[in-house]
């Protein structure tokens, strides 16, 4: 059993899973946007090839807390994600995260198209990563 990492964007959906130990997250997938029903459908697919028990979905929070209108996109698409899949859907905040993912591309030597390419997956890795650590210390 694992728990699937998502990060939502316009254009790409990134994808990770914990390990079965829930102790660390690896990006996966990084899904093209089709539409919302290919999207839900690919989703439903890697959770159950996975036996993913949760799902993650990175909220985009600004700096000073509040919600921007890509959080409001974000809680729209976690409302009908929830309504198309039997597995439960969480938030984790996800300032910051990428930044980290272009900062910790750009140290391992990657090129721009190359970071592009993984940006999404990475990203959601972040969240998943940070979501599992925040488990371990019971604050979820």
């Amino acid at each position: 059993m694992k728990i699937m990492g998502l990060d939502y964007g316009t254009k790409r959906i990134g994808v990770s899973l914990s390990d079965e130990l829930y102790i660390t997250a690896q990006g996966t997938d990084t899904i093209y946007r089709k539409d919302i029903k290919a999207d839900l459908d690919r989703i439903a697919g890697i959770i159950k090839e996975n036996n993913v028990i949760e799902v993650v979905v990175g909220l985009p929070i600004s700096m000073n807390g509040t919600h921007s209108q890509k959080t409001k996109e974000v809680l729209e698409f976690i409302d009908v994600l929830s309504k198309a899949i039997s597995v439960p859907v969480k938030m984790q905040d996800e300032r910051l995260t990428t930044v980290q993912a272009e900062r910790a591309m750009m140290e391992a030597g990657m090129n721009g198209f190359k970071r592009r390419k993984l940006a999404d997956k990475v990203a959601s890795g972040l969240i998943l990563q940070s979501y599992l650590d925040s488990r371990k210390r019971g604050q979820v």
